[in-house]
């Protein structure tokens, strides 16, 4: 009968306690008196020989076994020089553990204590050090140990030097690491894919395609590393051309089923814009990670598709992708997008679910998303509840107040950003801006141009614009035309914002002059340049200028825009042209209340205000609801043509619509019942109305 062989000491405490446990109490014992182990960390010429062995017991112990408690190598590294000399490669590997694992700053706390105790670093240890310096962006301190590389003569090696230009690179000093790979003698893969993942990163997309055409002339053969930056590249300039020509070259490799690759190439197709490319390759993707389907989202969000967003978006859901935080962003940008507020509350809730709420981001974005669908309260809500704003969610709720016809509240909170040492951007001053046009509160406005100015933001031609239209509403025309004048460009919205300042001051023949100047230098114009040039015309009876506006109209295709075509039958109906204007309303694809109008007033003003009243009742006909200057309108055609029971039925109406208390409607009641010969009705409407 075969005796079983006892099972040693320790073996039975480590199954009857567990290994964790067991090397804590080894680590504990060893550390009560190192004297009483040998210290084999320098000689051992394999990670399989122990490095401390205890002189008695023969209980070993590893410096990197995988059991050991976490405080072990902050204890070793802290223990008096002399005690235990640990060899270079021991705490090389500690170091590499540290970077590892994510723990940046003990990994250079670790270094520090090493340099103090005068331990003789090599390529090994700076390698990690520099990784850590790159998770850190740590610039500074990055520069400082580059210096000690060229000290020990380090840095010619490959390895290092691959690691200084991905630190340099990472940390946005593109320039240094330019510098450390045009220096360095021999290159590998690893610095190729470091540099052109750089430039990419900093936005020098087209640097990092130049590079890649010298590592081909070199004979560097990429993989699929060096693919993902430059599809990154590509996607950072949208570079289609060159993305295409990067997908070919990855299919010749083989590389295309990389999953990796294939969420690198539905984002950079997305980002330059060809959605059909992007949606061909994520449909031949045999698994989708969620950065995949993120860029969908995204893909077609940018594409103006927020509802096909929203569907990628269920799709991801049905297939049980976890969504992240790129995710919900998107998909919440594109709730905001088409106004799809109970879809935005329903993904909040999925938010709230995965504890994501908090992240600043996403409630940045919740917070505008709400703000833009109009619900200003739960935007308010939300933003009240959140621990810290950054500048984005003061831009959302900013420009929510605004959109909702707060605009003093608006301002109330760029104060208080102000007061809370948040800087203001660009966005920031388009919307106060405009809540200034709004309250036409000009010395604001010019207290907030002072601030552009400081800011440096006044080049930026968004901004020039807003102050441009915001002069120009608040009636402050030199003003306007200043930061017109001083600006470099003249996009359509500037030209736009004076064109309509003119208009505003009365001042309509200025306007079709600076549209003439615009058209010489060759700034195309849109349907809102067209309203305002039209507007101009009827505002100084320019008939003749009309009908040239109009062919421009015709030839440029914006005859059925229900705005243009409302200014054009406005403008007609005012020169007193009621032939083309009937003519124009009937070639309009749909008739709102302004076009209506624009038909009762002209017909009046020539002088048939039968034909006004025809028009009214044919208005009622297709259930366009009345407005008070539709009142005004047919109340004077009734007065011209004596027609009282017509008025009397009319101001029953005037009197279910609530607009009775209207001054112009009262007034031209009055006026009707006067002229109509009922006095009687005026003393009682004059009673019943006060003053």
């Amino acid at each position: 009968m075969t005796m079983r062989q006892p099972i040693p000491a320790t073996r039975r405490l480590s199954l009857l306690l567990g290994p964790n446990v067991v090397a804590e109490k080894l680590w504990l014992e060893f550390f009560s008196d190192p004297s009483q182990w040998w210290d084999h960390s320098i000689e051992k010429v394999s990670s399989r020989y122990p490095d401390f062995k205890h002189k008695k017991t023969q209980k070993a112990l590893w410096i990197l076994d995988k059991r050991n408690p976490p405080w072990v190598d902050a204890k070793l590294a802290a223990m008096a020089p002399g005690t235990v000399q640990l060899s270079i490669f021991s705490w090389n590997a500690i170091l590499a553990k540290y970077v590892k694992a994510g723990q940046y700053e003990k990994t250079m706390e670790l270094f520090h204590q090493l340099q103090q105790k005068g331990i003789v670093l090599n390529r090994s240890s700076f390698v990690p050090v520099l990784k850590a310096c790159a998770s850190l962006f740590a610039l500074e301190e990055g520069k400082k140990i580059h210096s000690q590389v060229v000290e020990s003569g380090c840095e010619p090696d490959v390895y290092v030097g691959s690691t200084l230009v991905h630190m340099y690179a990472k940390c946005g000093s593109i320039e240094d690491a330019r510098n450390v790979f045009d220096r360095m003698p021999t290159r590998d893969v690893v610095t190729w894919n470091a540099m052109i993942r750089g430039y990419a990163k900093c936005g020098q997309g087209w640097e990092a395609l130049k590079l890649f055409r010298q590592m081909q002339d070199e004979g560097m053969q990429p993989d699929s590393v060096t693919f993902m930056g430059l599809l990154n590249a590509c996607a950072s300039v949208a570079a289609l051309d060159e993305g295409k020509y990067v997908h070919k070259q990855i299919i010749e490799g083989g590389l295309e089923g990389d999953v990796f690759l294939g969420s690198s190439l539905v984002d950079m197709y997305a980002k330059c814009g060809s959605i059909k490319d992007a949606c061909s390759v994520f449909n031949k993707m045999h698994t989708r990670d969620v950065v995949a389907w993120s860029a969908m989202i995204l893909g077609y969000l940018k594409c103006g598709q927020g509802q096909k967003a929203l569907e990628i978006y269920q799709q991801m859901q049905h297939e049980a992708v976890q969504p992240d935080t790129i995710t919900f962003i998107g998909v919440i940008n594109a709730c905001a997008s088409v106004m799809a507020l109970e879809e935005g509350r329903r993904v909040h809730e999925q938010i709230k679910q995965c504890g994501s709420e908090w992240n600043i981001f996403v409630a940045s974005s919740l917070v505008d998303m709400y703000a833009k669908c109009g619900s200003i309260e739960d935007a308010w809500k939300l933003f009240n509840s959140m621990a810290t704003h950054d500048v984005v969610s003061w831009n959302a709720m900013i420009l929510g107040f605004v959109k909702c016809g707060k605009a003093q509240k608006a301002l109330d909170l760029f104060r208080e950003m102000q007061r809370e040492g948040v800087q203001p951007v660009a966005v920031t001053f388009i919307g106060v801006l405009n809540a200034c046009s709004d309250l036409r509160a000009l010395e604001e406005g010019r207290r907030i141009h002072t601030q552009v100015v400081q800011s440096g933001c006044e080049s930026d031609s968004f901004v020039s614009n807003s102050l441009v239209d915001m002069y120009s509403k608040c009636g402050s025309i030199e003003d306007a035309q200043r930061v017109f004048e001083m600006m470099p460009t003249h996009d359509v919205v500037s030209w736009n914002a004076m064109i309509l300042g003119y208009v505003r001051c009365g001042k309509g023949r200025r306007a079709l002059e600076l549209y003439q100047q615009m058209q010489s230098e060759g700034v195309d114009p849109d349907h809102v340049t067209f309203v305002r040039v039209v507007n101009a015309c009827a505002s100084i009876m320019a008939l003749n200028e009309g009908r040239r506006i109009h062919e421009q109209i015709v030839q440029n295709g914006f005859e059925s825009d229900v705005i243009v075509g409302n200014s054009l039958v406005d403008m007609y109906a005012k020169c007193g042209n009621m032939e083309t204007a009937q003519s124009v309303f009937q070639r309009m694809p749909t008739h709102n209340v302004f076009a209506w109008n624009a038909m009762i007033l002209g017909y009046f003003k020539c002088g048939q205000g039968k034909i006004a009243l025809e028009v009214y009742q044919q208005m009622q006909q297709e259930g366009v609801q009345p407005d008070s200057v539709t009142f005004v309108g047919v109340l004077n055609a009734c007065a011209s043509v004596m027609a009282l029971e017509e008025g009397r039925r009319i101001h029953e109406r005037i009197i279910q619509s609530g607009c009775e208390s209207d001054a112009f409607v009262r007034k031209s009641l009055k006026d009707m019942y006067a002229k109509c010969g009922s006095i009687h009705n005026v003393h009682k409407l004059s009673n019943r109305i006060p003053k």
